[in-house]
Protein backbone atom coordinates (compact mmCIF):
# COMPACT_ATOMS: atom_id res chain seq x y z
CA UNK A 1 0.00 0.00 0.00
CA UNK A 2 1.22 3.46 -1.19
CA UNK A 3 1.86 6.03 1.76
CA UNK A 4 -0.26 8.87 1.65
CA UNK A 5 0.89 11.78 -1.06
CA UNK A 6 3.06 9.67 -3.04
CA UNK A 7 2.69 9.61 -6.86
CA UNK A 8 -0.12 7.51 -8.58
CA UNK A 9 2.99 6.45 -10.10
CA UNK A 10 4.22 4.44 -7.58
CA UNK A 11 1.93 3.05 -5.57
CA UNK A 12 0.98 -1.11 -5.67
CA UNK A 13 -0.17 -2.19 -8.78
CA UNK A 14 -3.95 -2.85 -7.74
CA UNK A 15 -6.41 -5.70 -9.41
CA UNK A 16 -7.08 -3.28 -12.24
CA UNK A 17 -3.11 -3.70 -13.08
CA UNK A 18 -3.19 -6.92 -12.63
CA UNK A 19 -6.32 -7.75 -14.83
CA UNK A 20 -5.45 -5.39 -17.38
CA UNK A 21 -1.52 -6.96 -17.59
CA UNK A 22 -3.00 -10.28 -17.91
CA UNK A 23 -5.63 -9.29 -20.19
CA UNK A 24 -3.47 -7.87 -22.79
CA UNK A 25 -0.34 -10.97 -22.35
CA UNK A 26 -3.70 -14.07 -23.23
CA UNK A 27 -4.49 -11.30 -26.23
CA UNK A 28 -0.69 -11.23 -27.21
CA UNK A 29 -0.57 -14.74 -26.73
CA UNK A 30 -4.03 -16.27 -28.17
CA UNK A 31 -2.50 -13.72 -31.37
CA UNK A 32 0.50 -15.57 -31.70
CA UNK A 33 -0.80 -19.32 -31.20
CA UNK A 34 -3.62 -18.75 -33.86
CA UNK A 35 -1.05 -16.42 -36.08
CA UNK A 36 1.79 -19.95 -36.28
CA UNK A 37 -1.00 -21.63 -37.99
CA UNK A 38 -0.79 -19.59 -40.79
CA UNK A 39 2.90 -20.52 -41.62
CA UNK A 40 1.99 -24.20 -41.91
CA UNK A 41 2.50 -26.04 -45.56
CA UNK A 42 0.20 -25.82 -48.38
CA UNK A 43 0.72 -27.21 -51.66
CA UNK A 44 -2.14 -27.81 -53.52
CA UNK A 45 -3.88 -30.28 -54.49
CA UNK A 46 -1.94 -32.12 -52.40
CA UNK A 47 -1.80 -30.76 -49.36
CA UNK A 48 -4.22 -28.44 -48.56
CA UNK A 49 -6.04 -27.31 -45.45
CA UNK A 50 -9.37 -29.64 -44.31
CA UNK A 51 -12.39 -28.55 -42.25
CA UNK A 52 -13.99 -31.05 -39.67
CA UNK A 53 -17.41 -30.29 -38.84
CA UNK A 54 -16.79 -31.48 -35.00
CA UNK A 55 -18.18 -28.70 -32.60
CA UNK A 56 -14.94 -28.82 -30.59
CA UNK A 57 -13.23 -27.52 -33.39
CA UNK A 58 -15.21 -24.26 -33.24
CA UNK A 59 -13.58 -22.41 -30.48
CA UNK A 60 -10.22 -22.04 -32.78
CA UNK A 61 -11.83 -21.43 -35.94
CA UNK A 62 -13.62 -18.61 -34.15
CA UNK A 63 -10.23 -17.41 -33.08
CA UNK A 64 -8.77 -17.82 -36.50
CA UNK A 65 -11.92 -15.99 -38.23
CA UNK A 66 -10.98 -12.94 -35.62
CA UNK A 67 -7.64 -12.34 -36.22
CA UNK A 68 -8.27 -11.59 -39.75
CA UNK A 69 -10.76 -9.53 -39.16
CA UNK A 70 -8.60 -7.51 -36.78
CA UNK A 71 -5.79 -7.61 -39.05
CA UNK A 72 -8.30 -6.78 -42.50
CA UNK A 73 -9.49 -4.27 -39.90
CA UNK A 74 -6.16 -2.61 -39.54
CA UNK A 75 -5.45 -2.61 -42.51
CA UNK A 76 -8.38 -0.48 -43.43
CA UNK A 77 -8.26 2.20 -40.76
CA UNK A 78 -4.70 2.96 -42.25
CA UNK A 79 -6.26 3.09 -46.00
CA UNK A 80 -8.95 5.15 -45.22
CA UNK A 81 -6.87 7.84 -43.33
CA UNK A 82 -4.61 7.77 -46.21
CA UNK A 83 -7.28 7.69 -49.31
CA UNK A 84 -9.79 9.56 -47.29
CA UNK A 85 -7.76 12.46 -46.50
CA UNK A 86 -6.33 13.00 -49.96
CA UNK A 87 -9.71 12.89 -51.46
CA UNK A 88 -10.78 15.59 -49.00
CA UNK A 89 -7.82 17.12 -49.17
CA UNK A 90 -6.78 17.60 -52.65
CA UNK A 91 -8.50 18.96 -55.35
CA UNK A 92 -7.03 16.94 -58.26
CA UNK A 93 -6.79 13.82 -56.04
CA UNK A 94 -10.60 14.09 -55.24
CA UNK A 95 -11.29 13.89 -59.36
CA UNK A 96 -9.70 10.64 -59.75
CA UNK A 97 -10.00 9.16 -55.49
CA UNK A 98 -13.83 9.90 -55.16
CA UNK A 99 -14.56 7.88 -58.76
CA UNK A 100 -12.78 5.54 -57.98
CA UNK A 101 -13.65 4.39 -54.84
CA UNK A 102 -17.22 4.10 -55.94
CA UNK A 103 -16.21 1.76 -58.11
CA UNK A 104 -14.21 -0.24 -56.27
CA UNK A 105 -17.48 -0.25 -53.64
CA UNK A 106 -19.34 -1.98 -56.60
CA UNK A 107 -16.43 -4.63 -57.10
CA UNK A 108 -17.86 -7.61 -55.65
CA UNK A 109 -15.54 -9.64 -53.30
CA UNK A 110 -15.59 -12.81 -56.07
CA UNK A 111 -14.48 -9.94 -58.32
CA UNK A 112 -10.99 -9.28 -56.44
CA UNK A 113 -10.89 -12.71 -55.14
CA UNK A 114 -10.63 -14.21 -59.04
CA UNK A 115 -7.55 -11.72 -59.32
CA UNK A 116 -5.83 -11.78 -56.02
CA UNK A 117 -6.00 -15.37 -55.24
CA UNK A 118 -3.36 -16.81 -57.82
CA UNK A 119 -1.36 -13.59 -56.92
CA UNK A 120 -0.80 -13.99 -53.24
CA UNK A 121 -0.79 -18.17 -53.44
CA UNK A 122 2.60 -17.31 -56.01
CA UNK A 123 4.08 -15.02 -53.66
CA UNK A 124 3.94 -17.21 -50.95
CA UNK A 125 4.50 -20.03 -52.69
CA UNK A 126 4.12 -23.40 -50.83
CA UNK A 127 2.86 -21.90 -47.56
CA UNK A 128 -0.72 -21.13 -46.54
CA UNK A 129 0.18 -17.38 -45.74
CA UNK A 130 -0.72 -17.05 -49.26
CA UNK A 131 -4.51 -18.21 -48.95
CA UNK A 132 -4.07 -16.30 -45.68
CA UNK A 133 -3.17 -13.11 -47.21
CA UNK A 134 -5.82 -13.55 -50.30
CA UNK A 135 -8.27 -14.05 -47.27
CA UNK A 136 -7.52 -10.95 -45.08
CA UNK A 137 -7.71 -8.74 -48.67
CA UNK A 138 -11.30 -10.33 -49.25
CA UNK A 139 -12.55 -9.13 -45.78
CA UNK A 140 -10.29 -5.94 -46.51
CA UNK A 141 -12.64 -4.83 -49.31
CA UNK A 142 -15.53 -5.54 -47.62
CA UNK A 143 -14.58 -3.30 -44.73
CA UNK A 144 -12.36 -0.31 -46.02
CA UNK A 145 -14.92 1.24 -49.10
CA UNK A 146 -17.64 2.16 -46.14
CA UNK A 147 -14.96 3.81 -43.50
CA UNK A 148 -13.23 5.30 -46.32
CA UNK A 149 -16.52 7.19 -47.60
CA UNK A 150 -17.66 8.19 -44.11
CA UNK A 151 -13.93 9.54 -42.96
CA UNK A 152 -14.45 11.58 -46.49
CA UNK A 153 -17.75 12.84 -45.41
CA UNK A 154 -17.02 13.78 -42.26
CA UNK A 155 -13.59 15.87 -43.39
CA UNK A 156 -15.87 17.66 -46.30
CA UNK A 157 -18.59 18.55 -43.28
CA UNK A 158 -16.33 19.66 -40.47
CA UNK A 159 -17.81 23.29 -39.44
CA UNK A 160 -16.22 26.91 -40.95
CA UNK A 161 -15.68 28.57 -37.93
CA UNK A 162 -13.37 25.53 -36.80
CA UNK A 163 -11.41 25.73 -40.09
CA UNK A 164 -11.11 29.42 -39.61
CA UNK A 165 -10.02 29.38 -35.99
CA UNK A 166 -7.02 26.13 -37.12
CA UNK A 167 -5.93 28.61 -39.71
CA UNK A 168 -6.14 31.70 -37.67
CA UNK A 169 -3.50 29.73 -35.57
CA UNK A 170 -1.49 28.70 -37.78
CA UNK A 171 -1.75 24.77 -36.93
CA UNK A 172 0.11 22.71 -39.72
CA UNK A 173 -1.43 19.94 -41.60
CA UNK A 174 -0.62 17.38 -39.02
CA UNK A 175 -2.05 19.56 -36.16
CA UNK A 176 -5.27 20.10 -38.12
CA UNK A 177 -5.52 16.26 -38.61
CA UNK A 178 -4.40 15.28 -35.12
CA UNK A 179 -6.51 18.19 -33.00
CA UNK A 180 -9.35 18.98 -35.45
CA UNK A 181 -10.27 16.62 -38.44
CA UNK A 182 -9.67 13.29 -36.55
CA UNK A 183 -11.60 14.56 -33.18
CA UNK A 184 -14.35 15.20 -35.30
CA UNK A 185 -14.83 12.18 -37.32
CA UNK A 186 -13.75 10.21 -34.77
CA UNK A 187 -17.50 9.37 -33.66
CA UNK A 188 -18.83 8.51 -37.13
CA UNK A 189 -15.77 6.40 -37.90
CA UNK A 190 -16.16 4.21 -34.99
CA UNK A 191 -19.67 3.68 -35.52
CA UNK A 192 -19.03 2.84 -39.46
CA UNK A 193 -15.97 0.50 -38.23
CA UNK A 194 -18.46 -1.83 -36.46
CA UNK A 195 -20.84 -1.59 -39.46
CA UNK A 196 -17.63 -2.43 -41.61
CA UNK A 197 -16.87 -5.03 -39.22
CA UNK A 198 -19.88 -6.41 -39.56
CA UNK A 199 -19.59 -6.23 -43.87
CA UNK A 200 -16.46 -8.78 -43.11
CA UNK A 201 -18.14 -11.02 -41.54
CA UNK A 202 -20.55 -10.91 -43.86
CA UNK A 203 -18.40 -12.28 -46.38
CA UNK A 204 -16.57 -14.36 -44.47
CA UNK A 205 -17.56 -17.59 -45.87
CA UNK A 206 -16.73 -16.10 -49.18
CA UNK A 207 -13.27 -15.60 -48.12
CA UNK A 208 -12.15 -18.60 -46.31
CA UNK A 209 -14.46 -21.25 -48.46
CA UNK A 210 -13.03 -19.84 -52.16
CA UNK A 211 -14.80 -20.99 -55.15
CA UNK A 212 -12.93 -19.61 -58.29
CA UNK A 213 -11.85 -20.09 -61.80
CA UNK A 214 -12.76 -23.78 -61.27
CA UNK A 215 -10.82 -24.49 -58.09
CA UNK A 216 -11.78 -24.61 -54.11
CA UNK A 217 -9.45 -23.38 -51.31
CA UNK A 218 -10.61 -23.72 -47.91
CA UNK A 219 -9.27 -21.89 -45.18
CA UNK A 220 -10.06 -23.01 -41.49
CA UNK A 221 -12.49 -20.90 -39.80
CA UNK A 222 -15.68 -20.58 -39.07
CA UNK A 223 -16.94 -19.21 -42.36
CA UNK A 224 -15.73 -22.07 -44.18
CA UNK A 225 -17.06 -24.16 -41.35
CA UNK A 226 -20.63 -23.32 -42.33
CA UNK A 227 -20.19 -23.14 -45.81
CA UNK A 228 -19.09 -27.22 -45.25
CA UNK A 229 -22.14 -27.95 -43.04
CA UNK A 230 -24.33 -26.23 -45.63
CA UNK A 231 -23.07 -28.79 -48.28
CA UNK A 232 -23.78 -31.11 -45.60
CA UNK A 233 -26.85 -30.85 -45.29
CA UNK A 234 -25.69 -30.54 -41.87
CA UNK A 235 -28.28 -28.35 -39.40
CA UNK A 236 -27.10 -29.20 -36.02
CA UNK A 237 -23.09 -27.76 -37.23
CA UNK A 238 -24.90 -24.75 -38.77
CA UNK A 239 -26.65 -24.22 -35.05
CA UNK A 240 -23.56 -24.48 -33.24
CA UNK A 241 -22.19 -22.06 -35.66
CA UNK A 242 -24.61 -19.46 -35.32
CA UNK A 243 -24.39 -19.99 -30.87
CA UNK A 244 -20.59 -19.60 -31.19
CA UNK A 245 -21.07 -16.12 -33.84
CA UNK A 246 -23.30 -14.80 -31.35
CA UNK A 247 -21.10 -15.19 -28.39
CA UNK A 248 -18.01 -13.92 -30.57
CA UNK A 249 -19.82 -10.70 -31.44
CA UNK A 250 -20.98 -10.51 -27.78
CA UNK A 251 -17.17 -10.64 -26.80
CA UNK A 252 -16.11 -8.39 -29.64
CA UNK A 253 -18.89 -5.66 -28.46
CA UNK A 254 -18.00 -5.99 -25.00
CA UNK A 255 -14.11 -5.68 -25.02
CA UNK A 256 -13.06 -3.92 -28.40
CA UNK A 257 -16.81 -2.04 -29.38
CA UNK A 258 -18.27 -0.68 -26.78
CA UNK A 259 -15.29 0.72 -25.35
CA UNK A 260 -14.43 2.68 -28.46
CA UNK A 261 -18.02 4.21 -28.50
CA UNK A 262 -17.56 5.53 -24.84
CA UNK A 263 -14.16 7.09 -25.92
CA UNK A 264 -15.50 8.33 -28.71
CA UNK A 265 -18.57 9.75 -27.50
CA UNK A 266 -15.89 12.62 -25.53
CA UNK A 267 -15.23 14.45 -28.59
CA UNK A 268 -19.02 15.30 -29.68
CA UNK A 269 -18.79 19.26 -30.72
CA UNK A 270 -20.54 20.64 -28.33
CA UNK A 271 -20.70 23.20 -25.63
CA UNK A 272 -22.98 22.16 -23.20
CA UNK A 273 -22.23 18.95 -21.27
CA UNK A 274 -24.69 15.79 -22.13
CA UNK A 275 -24.33 12.91 -20.30
CA UNK A 276 -21.17 10.79 -19.78
CA UNK A 277 -21.11 7.61 -21.23
CA UNK A 278 -19.29 5.06 -18.98
CA UNK A 279 -18.51 1.58 -19.51
CA UNK A 280 -16.76 -1.20 -17.16
CA UNK A 281 -14.07 -2.05 -19.57
CA UNK A 282 -13.16 1.86 -19.73
CA UNK A 283 -13.09 2.55 -16.09
CA UNK A 284 -11.09 -0.75 -15.36
CA UNK A 285 -8.61 1.04 -18.10
CA UNK A 286 -8.10 4.48 -16.01
CA UNK A 287 -8.13 2.86 -12.90
CA UNK A 288 -4.95 0.58 -13.51
CA UNK A 289 -1.81 2.54 -13.35
CA UNK A 290 0.10 0.09 -16.44
CA UNK A 291 -1.47 2.43 -19.35
CA UNK A 292 0.06 5.46 -17.96
CA UNK A 293 3.33 4.03 -16.75
CA UNK A 294 3.78 2.86 -20.42
CA UNK A 295 2.69 6.80 -21.45
CA UNK A 296 5.46 8.06 -19.31
CA UNK A 297 7.45 6.04 -21.07
CA UNK A 298 6.07 6.45 -24.58
CA UNK A 299 5.46 9.78 -23.92
CA UNK A 300 8.83 11.92 -24.95
CA UNK A 301 9.44 9.47 -28.05
CA UNK A 302 5.60 10.58 -29.09
CA UNK A 303 6.17 14.47 -28.56
CA UNK A 304 9.11 14.18 -30.70
CA UNK A 305 7.12 12.29 -33.48
CA UNK A 306 4.57 15.30 -32.98
CA UNK A 307 6.76 17.98 -33.30
CA UNK A 308 8.53 16.69 -35.70
CA UNK A 309 5.81 15.66 -38.02
CA UNK A 310 4.24 19.33 -37.06
CA UNK A 311 7.26 21.31 -38.50
CA UNK A 312 7.48 19.00 -41.82
CA UNK A 313 3.71 19.84 -42.76
CA UNK A 314 3.34 23.57 -41.79
CA UNK A 315 0.70 25.32 -44.57
CA UNK A 316 2.58 27.56 -46.87
CA UNK A 317 1.18 31.22 -46.68
CA UNK A 318 -2.37 32.26 -48.84
CA UNK A 319 0.17 34.04 -50.93
CA UNK A 320 2.50 31.55 -52.24
CA UNK A 321 -0.74 28.63 -52.85
CA UNK A 322 -2.51 31.33 -55.49
CA UNK A 323 0.89 31.22 -57.28
CA UNK A 324 -0.62 27.72 -58.52
CA UNK A 325 -1.76 27.46 -62.49
CA UNK A 326 -5.09 26.90 -63.74
CA UNK A 327 -3.34 25.50 -66.82
CA UNK A 328 -2.14 22.70 -64.81
CA UNK A 329 -5.46 22.16 -63.05
CA UNK A 330 -6.75 21.23 -66.92
CA UNK A 331 -3.76 19.36 -67.80
CA UNK A 332 -4.47 17.20 -65.07
CA UNK A 333 -8.22 16.83 -66.09
CA UNK A 334 -7.15 16.02 -69.51
CA UNK A 335 -4.55 13.62 -68.77
CA UNK A 336 -7.17 11.49 -66.62
CA UNK A 337 -9.67 11.90 -69.60
CA UNK A 338 -7.42 10.38 -71.58
CA UNK A 339 -6.47 7.80 -69.04
CA UNK A 340 -10.15 6.69 -68.31
CA UNK A 341 -11.19 6.59 -72.28
CA UNK A 342 -8.24 4.28 -72.81
CA UNK A 343 -9.07 1.97 -70.10
CA UNK A 344 -12.78 1.93 -71.32
CA UNK A 345 -11.59 1.58 -75.04
CA UNK A 346 -9.70 -1.83 -73.95
CA UNK A 347 -12.54 -3.32 -71.68
CA UNK A 348 -14.74 -2.88 -74.40
CA UNK A 349 -12.87 -3.86 -76.80
CA UNK A 350 -11.87 -6.96 -74.68
CA UNK A 351 -15.78 -8.09 -73.55
CA UNK A 352 -17.01 -7.05 -77.34
CA UNK A 353 -14.72 -10.02 -78.86
CA UNK A 354 -15.02 -12.50 -76.16
CA UNK A 355 -19.19 -12.27 -76.18
CA UNK A 356 -20.66 -9.72 -78.27
CA UNK A 357 -23.37 -6.91 -78.20
CA UNK A 358 -26.25 -9.25 -76.82
CA UNK A 359 -24.27 -10.89 -73.80
CA UNK A 360 -24.15 -7.16 -73.03
CA UNK A 361 -27.42 -6.03 -73.12
CA UNK A 362 -28.64 -9.33 -70.99
CA UNK A 363 -25.84 -8.34 -68.77
CA UNK A 364 -27.59 -4.96 -68.57
CA UNK A 365 -30.84 -6.06 -68.46
CA UNK A 366 -30.08 -8.20 -65.14
CA UNK A 367 -28.08 -5.56 -63.87
CA UNK A 368 -31.55 -3.34 -63.95
CA UNK A 369 -33.28 -5.87 -61.90
CA UNK A 370 -30.34 -5.71 -59.20
CA UNK A 371 -31.01 -2.45 -59.38
CA UNK A 372 -34.61 -2.24 -58.49
CA UNK A 373 -33.84 -4.58 -55.66
CA UNK A 374 -31.05 -2.44 -54.01
CA UNK A 375 -33.83 0.76 -54.59
CA UNK A 376 -36.42 -1.15 -52.97
CA UNK A 377 -34.15 -2.02 -49.78
CA UNK A 378 -33.16 1.68 -49.46
CA UNK A 379 -36.35 2.98 -49.39
CA UNK A 380 -37.44 0.06 -46.92
CA UNK A 381 -34.22 0.80 -45.04
CA UNK A 382 -34.65 4.80 -44.70
CA UNK A 383 -38.31 4.22 -43.62
CA UNK A 384 -37.48 1.43 -41.01
CA UNK A 385 -34.05 2.47 -39.33
CA UNK A 386 -33.95 6.62 -39.88
CA UNK A 387 -36.20 6.78 -36.88
CA UNK A 388 -34.91 3.76 -35.08
CA UNK A 389 -31.36 4.87 -35.46
CA UNK A 390 -32.07 8.98 -34.09
CA UNK A 391 -33.99 7.42 -31.16
CA UNK A 392 -30.81 5.36 -30.29
CA UNK A 393 -28.44 8.30 -31.19
CA UNK A 394 -30.90 10.86 -28.81
CA UNK A 395 -30.96 8.87 -25.67
CA UNK A 396 -27.80 7.44 -24.46
CA UNK A 397 -29.38 4.96 -22.22
CA UNK A 398 -31.16 3.73 -24.99
CA UNK A 399 -27.89 3.46 -26.84
CA UNK A 400 -26.79 1.37 -24.49
CA UNK A 401 -29.28 -1.04 -24.07
CA UNK A 402 -30.37 -1.07 -27.80
CA UNK A 403 -26.19 -1.55 -28.92
CA UNK A 404 -25.27 -5.08 -28.30
CA UNK A 405 -28.88 -6.03 -30.46
CA UNK A 406 -28.08 -3.11 -33.14
CA UNK A 407 -24.30 -4.64 -32.90
CA UNK A 408 -25.55 -8.70 -32.98
CA UNK A 409 -27.74 -8.26 -35.76
CA UNK A 410 -25.22 -6.11 -37.82
CA UNK A 411 -21.95 -8.33 -37.24
CA UNK A 412 -23.88 -11.72 -37.24
CA UNK A 413 -23.10 -12.93 -40.90
CA UNK A 414 -26.48 -13.20 -42.32
CA UNK A 415 -26.00 -15.48 -45.17
CA UNK A 416 -24.87 -17.89 -41.59
CA UNK A 417 -29.47 -17.83 -41.83
CA UNK A 418 -29.45 -18.40 -46.09
CA UNK A 419 -29.82 -21.98 -45.43
CA UNK A 420 -33.13 -21.84 -43.08
CA UNK A 421 -34.06 -18.79 -45.18
CA UNK A 422 -33.72 -21.36 -48.53
CA UNK A 423 -35.42 -23.75 -46.86
CA UNK A 424 -38.61 -21.01 -45.92
CA UNK A 425 -38.25 -20.39 -49.69
CA UNK A 426 -38.43 -24.00 -50.78
CA UNK A 427 -41.47 -24.54 -47.93
CA UNK A 428 -44.07 -22.02 -49.27
CA UNK A 429 -42.64 -21.38 -52.87
CA UNK A 430 -40.84 -18.07 -52.54
CA UNK A 431 -39.83 -17.34 -55.53
CA UNK A 432 -35.89 -15.87 -54.90
CA UNK A 433 -36.68 -13.07 -57.42
CA UNK A 434 -38.52 -11.48 -54.11
CA UNK A 435 -36.75 -13.42 -51.27
CA UNK A 436 -33.21 -11.93 -52.51
CA UNK A 437 -34.35 -8.68 -51.40
CA UNK A 438 -34.94 -9.81 -47.64
CA UNK A 439 -31.48 -11.69 -48.18
CA UNK A 440 -29.62 -8.82 -49.28
CA UNK A 441 -31.28 -6.26 -46.67
CA UNK A 442 -30.13 -8.82 -44.26
CA UNK A 443 -26.55 -7.58 -44.87
CA UNK A 444 -27.14 -3.94 -46.07
CA UNK A 445 -29.36 -1.69 -43.78
CA UNK A 446 -27.34 -2.06 -41.16
CA UNK A 447 -24.70 0.51 -43.14
CA UNK A 448 -27.82 3.39 -43.05
CA UNK A 449 -28.34 2.54 -39.32
CA UNK A 450 -25.06 2.90 -38.15
CA UNK A 451 -24.45 6.37 -39.88
CA UNK A 452 -27.60 7.60 -39.01
CA UNK A 453 -26.78 6.70 -34.90
CA UNK A 454 -23.42 7.97 -36.08
CA UNK A 455 -25.05 11.51 -37.15
CA UNK A 456 -27.39 11.55 -34.14
CA UNK A 457 -24.94 10.85 -31.52
CA UNK A 458 -22.82 14.04 -33.13
CA UNK A 459 -25.34 16.61 -32.61
CA UNK A 460 -24.68 19.21 -30.15
CA UNK A 461 -27.18 18.55 -26.94
CA UNK A 462 -27.38 22.40 -26.77
CA UNK A 463 -28.92 22.49 -30.15
CA UNK A 464 -31.48 19.67 -28.63
CA UNK A 465 -32.40 22.09 -25.86
CA UNK A 466 -32.92 25.11 -27.80
CA UNK A 467 -35.26 22.56 -29.73
CA UNK A 468 -37.09 21.62 -26.61
CA UNK A 469 -37.05 25.34 -25.21
CA UNK A 470 -38.74 26.43 -28.26
CA UNK A 471 -41.46 23.29 -28.37
CA UNK A 472 -40.08 22.10 -31.20
CA UNK A 473 -42.06 18.82 -32.04
CA UNK A 474 -43.31 16.04 -34.22
CA UNK A 475 -42.51 17.19 -38.16
CA UNK A 476 -41.10 20.40 -37.22
CA UNK A 477 -38.63 18.69 -34.87
CA UNK A 478 -37.72 16.59 -37.68
CA UNK A 479 -37.89 19.23 -40.41
CA UNK A 480 -35.62 21.91 -38.49
CA UNK A 481 -32.93 20.02 -36.17
CA UNK A 482 -33.24 16.12 -36.78
CA UNK A 483 -33.09 15.79 -40.71
CA UNK A 484 -30.84 18.48 -41.12
CA UNK A 485 -28.47 17.44 -38.97
CA UNK A 486 -28.42 13.86 -39.92
CA UNK A 487 -28.81 14.29 -43.09
CA UNK A 488 -24.92 13.74 -44.27
CA UNK A 489 -25.02 10.89 -42.63
CA UNK A 490 -27.61 9.37 -43.60
CA UNK A 491 -26.59 10.46 -47.79
CA UNK A 492 -23.33 7.96 -46.42
CA UNK A 493 -25.54 5.40 -45.06
CA UNK A 494 -27.68 5.45 -48.26
CA UNK A 495 -24.47 5.28 -50.47
CA UNK A 496 -22.39 2.60 -48.15
CA UNK A 497 -25.53 0.30 -48.37
CA UNK A 498 -26.23 0.81 -52.04
CA UNK A 499 -22.62 -0.85 -52.90
CA UNK A 500 -23.53 -3.30 -50.07
CA UNK A 501 -26.53 -4.12 -51.61
CA UNK A 502 -25.01 -4.32 -55.09
CA UNK A 503 -22.17 -6.75 -53.25
CA UNK A 504 -24.50 -8.43 -51.78
CA UNK A 505 -26.54 -9.72 -54.38
CA UNK A 506 -23.48 -12.13 -55.25
CA UNK A 507 -24.29 -14.15 -52.53
CA UNK A 508 -28.21 -13.57 -52.33
CA UNK A 509 -29.49 -14.22 -55.82
CA UNK A 510 -27.72 -17.59 -55.82
CA UNK A 511 -28.10 -19.94 -52.81
CA UNK A 512 -27.79 -23.45 -52.14
CA UNK A 513 -28.63 -26.11 -49.09
CA UNK A 514 -27.18 -29.08 -50.28
CA UNK A 515 -27.84 -29.79 -53.68
CA UNK A 516 -30.78 -27.81 -53.90
CA UNK A 517 -29.96 -24.42 -55.41
CA UNK A 518 -32.16 -21.33 -55.76
CA UNK A 519 -31.35 -18.16 -58.51
CA UNK A 520 -32.81 -14.76 -58.88
CA UNK A 521 -32.77 -13.33 -62.28
CA UNK A 522 -29.87 -10.67 -61.43
CA UNK A 523 -26.84 -9.49 -62.28
CA UNK A 524 -25.23 -11.14 -58.76
CA UNK A 525 -26.09 -14.63 -59.61
CA UNK A 526 -24.72 -13.91 -63.16
CA UNK A 527 -21.01 -12.81 -61.79
CA UNK A 528 -21.47 -15.60 -59.17
CA UNK A 529 -21.74 -18.11 -62.18
CA UNK A 530 -19.03 -16.75 -64.20
CA UNK A 531 -16.54 -16.71 -61.49
CA UNK A 532 -17.06 -19.77 -60.70
CA UNK A 533 -16.42 -21.43 -63.86
CA UNK A 534 -13.13 -19.01 -64.57
CA UNK A 535 -15.23 -17.47 -67.19
CA UNK A 536 -12.53 -13.85 -67.72
CA UNK A 537 -15.01 -11.95 -70.42
CA UNK A 538 -18.02 -12.61 -68.49
CA UNK A 539 -16.71 -11.87 -65.09
CA UNK A 540 -15.18 -8.45 -66.78
CA UNK A 541 -18.33 -7.58 -67.93
CA UNK A 542 -20.41 -8.45 -65.06
CA UNK A 543 -18.14 -6.49 -62.52
CA UNK A 544 -17.86 -4.13 -65.53
CA UNK A 545 -22.00 -3.54 -66.03
CA UNK A 546 -22.33 -3.56 -61.53
CA UNK A 547 -19.90 -0.77 -61.76
CA UNK A 548 -21.24 1.59 -64.80
CA UNK A 549 -24.70 1.01 -62.47
CA UNK A 550 -22.93 2.19 -59.03
CA UNK A 551 -20.90 5.15 -60.58
CA UNK A 552 -24.09 6.77 -62.21
CA UNK A 553 -26.62 5.97 -59.65
CA UNK A 554 -23.46 7.97 -57.42
CA UNK A 555 -22.92 10.85 -59.80
CA UNK A 556 -26.93 10.92 -60.50
CA UNK A 557 -28.44 10.71 -56.94
CA UNK A 558 -25.62 10.92 -54.42
CA UNK A 559 -22.88 13.33 -55.36
CA UNK A 560 -25.87 16.22 -55.80
CA UNK A 561 -26.87 14.97 -52.34
CA UNK A 562 -23.63 15.11 -50.56
CA UNK A 563 -23.09 18.85 -52.17
CA UNK A 564 -26.35 20.07 -50.91
CA UNK A 565 -24.97 18.11 -47.04
CA UNK A 566 -22.02 20.16 -47.77
CA UNK A 567 -23.31 23.59 -48.28
CA UNK A 568 -26.60 23.56 -46.26
CA UNK A 569 -26.78 21.41 -43.94
CA UNK A 570 -23.34 21.47 -41.76
CA UNK A 571 -23.17 21.97 -38.33
CA UNK A 572 -22.04 25.54 -37.98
Amino acid sequence: MGLRGEPESRRAFSAADLAVGLGTLLLLYVAARVGSESFVRFSPPDVIPTISLDPRNLPNYAARSTLRMFIALALSTIFTFVYGYAAARSRRAEKVLVPLLDILQSVPVLGFLSVTVTLFIAMFRGSLLGLEAASIFAIFTGQAWNMTFSFYQSLRTVPHELNEMATLYGLSKWERFTRLELPSSLIGLVWNGMMSFGGGWFFLAASESISVLNRQYTLPGLGSYVASAIAARDLHAVGWAIVTMVVLVLLIDQLFWKPLVTIADRYKLELSAGEERRFWVVDLWRAASLPALFERMLGPSLHAVDRLLSHATRIEPQAERRVRSKAADRAFDVVVAISVLMMLAAAVRFVLASVGLAEVGHAALLGLATGARVVALLVFSTIVWTPIGVAIGFHPKLARLSQPLVQIFASFPANFLFPFATLVFIRFGIHLNWGSILLMALGAQWYLLFNVIGGAQAVPNELREMATSIGLRGVRKWKFLIGPSIFGSWVTGAITASGGAWNASIVAEIVSWGNTTLKAAGLGAYIADATAIGDWPRIVLGVGIMSIFVVTLNHIVWKPLYRLAQTRFQLS
